[in-house]
């Protein structure tokens, strides 16, 4: 597995915290593109640089956190290499791998605790993509 890249605002960075030792007991690598305190910022500065560094192979998969997810998700999926995925129940987690080929799990960090957190991140990381017919949906996804 490459280097996992973590983006959080403000109100997903407890979440952070927590998904950075999850990481750390698994003896994963993870890069932190921020934000690092609880002061109010914006999701996208750090969105962005963690979608560059997976469409540039830096970083693969990655994790995202704001407050309900909505935010991050959107700015995530407007570059056309990502396939970001909100996941607040560990099925959604399950079935976006499965399905969809996600390439960054993102989470409501004001909306689920961290048993919660620990769940969706084991079935993102154990679930492979299926391939065949998905694959033919994906390759229907736009890429400049």
């Amino acid at each position: 597995m490459k280097t996992i890249g973590l983006a959080s605002d403000h109100a997903g960075f407890e979440l952070k915290q927590y998904v950075k030792q999850w990481l750390e007991a698994k003896g994963w690598e993870y890069k932190d593109f921020g934000t690092y305190t609880t002061d109010s910022c914006d999701y996208p500065d750090f969105a962005h640089p963690l979608a560059k560094a997976i469409e540039a192979g830096e970083c693969y998969p990655g994790i995202a956190i704001c407050g309900s997810g909505e935010g991050i998700s959107m700015t995530l999926n407007k570059h056309q290499g990502i396939r970001a995925a909100l996941c607040w129940m560990p099925e959604i987690a399950h079935m976006t791998r499965l399905h969809n080929d996600s390439n960054v799990l993102v989470m409501p960090g004001r909306y689920i605790d961290f048993q919660t957190a620990d769940k969706i991140m084991t079935e993102f990381f154990n679930t492979e993509f299926e391939g065949g017919r998905h694959q033919a949906r994906i390759d229907k996804i736009p890429v400049k």
